[in-house]
């Protein structure tokens, strides 16, 4: 029995052990002498581990009594989640060298990072699901604050630590009247204690309560007041990081919770989410329209991205958990591409952040500009790029069910939205030329990832590379 439990859960032991060895071999070796050794190492046992879980998985599995879930759902969830953490530090190895902000923690806590992350999406029971939480969040917390010599960059920790601890206090109080009521930590179990027509008011407030510890995690209104400031503070390949595989563990668990646990009483959460998911949409999309750092607004960006991904999930369907899955990996990849344009941003080898300092960028740097010309659009949703057919995803499935009001506010705000990404299209085209250039910044890993997302965004269109397969498979694996 423990053998067959261990071999389920095989690949989150394999990242674990690594990652402790790597920090005994880092501390014991002169700890900053193998970082860089360390990054690439990393990277590459995630992309194994990625191709391991998404080729070998078959079936649905449970481990450990029910506590542990792998199944197609799972699977995906996680192959996204190496792929875009092994991107990013990728992405970071260049930057932070030349910053000296590479140490041998990084890679260290974002492969602990990884495990919490792979636990979310697999969790069956309540406390699983809280020790995947808690292992991502402390990971997260200390990353955020990495450059210890920044105020800027503490502060982004510490406001994400304290308002993490808050949502994990909301979360918990929530789970502990779920298992007063249910009489059981076990999805399984809550599932036949929730149903439409024999909710308890103990279930439904503790409903409430782990909603709102859930949407901290992927910033939705009005969990998001940490979100923009942890952006601006924490360094460039964090942001990058927070922005794309946590958001994918965090909707991932938010859909496996809401499903697994509650999936006989939609109605009675469905509604919950929508509200979130329209928050999120209308409040992201205003409240960037005022930013002049490119980090905020990607902050409020990913607030507002957060909302239409709710709004898969808030239709309660199969067709809804794959246009959020579908709609997920679409995103990540277009955060990637954007990211890596984010971190190219230089003057005089030091890092730029402000929007009004890419005037006449197109005219500088015609590729670079004109590969995050359609990241922006794609990010807008404007056809025929993928990131309009992700939009669609979403609108279509809380059309079909039922949510007719939530897809017309959304096609509202998308509007709204695409306003801010036009603005940075017209600062690189049309804008007053600052008075002091940006560097070329030719890196070629990030102008690899660049240029690599903008094409995927381009040719996705005709071939979604099996995605949109495998993201069926994982909605019907989880709803059914």
């Amino acid at each position: 029995m423990i053998s067959a439990d261990l071999n389920i859960i095989l690949p989150e032991i394999v990242l674990a052990v690594y990652a402790m060895a790597a920090l005994i071999l880092a501390v014991y070796s002169g700890k900053d002498k193998l970082a860089g050794t360390m990054v690439w190492a990393t990277s590459a046992l995630m992309l194994v581990l990625a191709f391991w879980i998404g080729t070998t998985g078959e079936g649905s599995n449970a481990a450990f009594y029910g506590m542990f879930n792998d199944d197609p759902f799972s699977r995906f969830a996680k192959v996204v989640i190496l792929v875009s953490a092994a991107a990013v530090m990728v992405m970071s190895e260049g930057y932070m060298q030349r910053r000296g902000l590479l140490r041998f923690e990084f890679p260290v806590l974002i492969a602990l990072a990884s495990v919490g992350m792979m636990m979310m999406v697999s969790a069956g029971d309540l406390m699983s699901l809280y020790m995947g939480l808690e292992l991502q969040s402390l990971s997260l917390y200390v990353v955020a604050s990495l450059r210890r010599d920044s105020a800027k960059s503490t502060e982004a920790g510490l406001k994400y630590f304290v308002l993490g601890a808050l949502s994990s206090g909301l979360l918990l109080y929530g789970a502990s009247l779920i298992y007063g009521f249910a009489g059981t930590t076990q999805f399984s179990g809550i599932i036949a204690a929730a149903t439409e027509e024999n909710i308890s008011v103990g279930l439904l407030i503790g409903l409430v309560l782990l909603t709102s510890g859930l949407a901290f995690k992927v910033s939705a209104v009005p969990f998001h007041m940490w979100t923009p400031d942890v952006y601006e503070g924490s360094p460039t390949p964090v942001t990058a990081f927070f922005a794309t595989a946590p958001k994918v563990a965090a909707m991932g668990l938010f859909a496996r919770v809401m499903h697994d646990a509650f999936g006989n009483a939609v109605s009675d959460w469905s509604q919950v989410v929508a509200l979130l998911s329209v928050l999120s949409m209308f409040i992201g999309a205003i409240a960037a329209i005022g930013q002049t750092d490119i980090k905020r607004l990607m902050a409020y960006s990913s607030i507002a991205h957060m909302g239409y991904a709710l709004m898969g999930l808030a239709s309660g369907t199969e067709l809804g958990v794959n246009a959020m899955l579908v709609y997920m990996a679409i995103y990540v990849t277009m955060n990637v591409g954007t990211f890596a344009f984010i971190m190219s941003m230089e003057r005089d080898g030091q890092p730029v952040t402000r929007i009004d300092a890419l005037g006449q960028y197109g005219a500088k740097e015609p590729g670079k500009a004109l590969a995050m010309l359609v990241l922006l659009f794609s990010l807008a949703g404007v056809p025929p790029f993928l990131g309009f057919f992700a939009k669609l995803a979403v609108l279509r499935a809380a059309y079909d069910a039922g949510l007719a009001w939530l897809a017309v506010a959304g096609v509202v705000a998308s509007v709204i939205g695409a306003y801010y990404y036009l603005r940075i299209v017209y600062y690189m085209y049309f804008g007053e030329e600052p008075d002091e250039a940006l560097d070329g910044g030719r890196s070629p890993v990030l102008m690899g990832f660049l240029m690599g997302s903008a094409v995927i965004m381009l040719v996705g269109i005709v071939n979604m590379f099996g995605v949109e397969g495998a993201a069926q498979a994982a909605a019907v694996a989880l709803v059914n």
